[in-house]
């Protein structure tokens, strides 16, 4: 965390033609001069750990770029309470459903630790997505694949216990934010943000949590969650499956 600090508070936006993120998605299909027009007109902003990026009912301004760290995508529900829906990393595209059909931003999306974002104007995304086709269904498959994510979501969170969404939730994480080249994965997550994630009210979460630390299948101090058994949690995940 200080070494990102400290890359935050030194950090310059980079030009998308020499972003390395700029190689991955939808924008690996660009060419290098789209990508010279797309960086001419966005913005940049670094956000600190519990920091709204985009905020739900909100006027779409564009596509935001992931340059580094990790966002949750979230959605207040009929009670009230707030759903995290989807993760995003590094590299990942946010806020592609508004930008395709909607003025307004139906999710929110908050920075879970320091981030780094990129803000590509939406007259711009959407000029480009007329004029590249690999472009712009690669942003259509990306939406497909969040609308088929939130459809098996609904019926884990319809069918599946308490328990088994729990180490859904765990396996997500390490999948999401697992390092390549690390075989540990470790990730700070508040109790609030981790039963948002499950579907289920704060203290079930501690209490499941330590369960899997009384069966060594987690490691858990304060907020840190460390995975030592992810087999064991593919088991819970498909105990009912």
């Amino acid at each position: 965390m200080k070494h990102l600090l400290q890359t935050i508070k030194s950090f310059e936006a980079p030009t998308c033609t020499s972003c390395p993120q700029a190689t991955r998605g939808a924008l690996g299909a660009c060419q290098i001069e789209q990508l010279g027009l797309l960086s001419s007109g966005k913005t940049s902003q670094v956000y600190s750990k519990g920091q709204v990026i985009y905020a739900e009912g909100g006027l779409c301004q564009g596509l935001h770029c992931l340059y580094q760290g990790k966002v949750k995508i979230t959605k207040i529900g009929g009670d009230g309470k707030e759903q995290i829906i989807r993760l995003a990393k590094g590299g990942d595209l946010i806020g592609i459903c508004a930008l395709w059909g909607e003025t307004n931003y139906r999710t929110s999306a908050v920075a879970l630790d320091d981030c780094m974002v990129c803000l590509l104007p939406r007259q711009d995304v959407l000029a480009l997505a007329q004029t590249n086709v690999q472009f712009a269904g690669s942003l259509l498959k990306q939406l497909s694949q969040a609308l088929n994510s939130s459809d098996e979501r609904v019926l884990n969170m319809a069918y599946k216990p308490v328990r088994e969404r729990l180490a859904d939730a765990l396996l997500l994480l390490q999948e999401t934010y697992q390092e390549p080249d690390k075989t540990d994965f470790s990730m700070a997550i508040s109790r609030e943000d981790l039963a948002s994630l499950v579907g289920t009210a704060k203290e079930t979460a501690s209490r499941l949590l330590s369960e899997l630390k009384e069966d060594g299948i987690i490691a858990a101090k304060g907020s840190s969650i460390t995975i030592l058994k992810s087999e064991k949690l593919v088991e819970i995940s498909t105990q009912y499956a």
